[in-house]
């Protein structure tokens, strides 16, 4: 993957569903993994909700964990939101995961919590998540929230400075659900 290569995301639900879908650009690699990314404007849709990002965006997909990590800058509350998933994959220019309900969120004014947790346990039974992976979820869950909480990076810093560059990228051209 070239640097500017636009990178289809696609998020699903457990059993197949659709979720999330954006089109972000490559912006890097580091220690932490591949970085994404996209200036205020992004659309992005999921099903019964189309949407455009209100600020600049870097997403992390990390080599190593079941998440991924957007990193927002300050038009929205969220400062860094992390989808507890299965093990993302990034190949052929699309970034797929299913999102698992879990999320970590770190606000801008610090504040740091897990959302969705209900959600998590009602889909658990309605869509009868295999055991190894509630038990992988919560313990990704578990680690991203105590290492945010910690202060580590790349919660710190080093994602905002990604954030600060995917802002001065162009946006990925229009899908056609965006263009019409």
């Amino acid at each position: 993957m070239e640097l500017g290569d636009v990178v289809a995301v696609r998020f699903g639900k457990w059993g197949g569903r659709p979720h999330w879908e954006m089109d972000l650009r490559y912006l890097g690699a580091d220690r932490f993994g591949r970085w994404l990314g996209s200036p205020a404007g992004m659309p992005m849709r999921r099903p019964g909700r189309d949407s455009w990002a209100p600020a600049e965006v870097a997403m992390l997909v990390p080599d190593e964990g079941d998440y991924v990590a957007s990193f927002n800058g300050l038009g929205v509350d969220d400062a860094v939101y992390v989808d507890i998933t299965d093990r993302p994959v990034l190949e052929g220019g699309v970034m797929r995961a299913v999102d698992l309900d879990l999320d970590v969120v770190l606000r801008h004014d610090g504040q740091i919590y897990v959302d969705d947790e209900d959600e998590f346990e009602e889909h658990r039974f309605e869509y009868a998540y295999p055991p190894h992976t509630v038990a992988a979820a919560r313990a990704s869950c578990a680690a991203v929230l105590a290492s945010i909480t910690a202060g580590e990076e790349p919660w710190r810093s080093v994602g905002h400075v990604w954030t600060a560059l995917a802002g001065q990228q162009p946006l990925a051209p229009l899908p056609q659900w965006a263009a019409g």
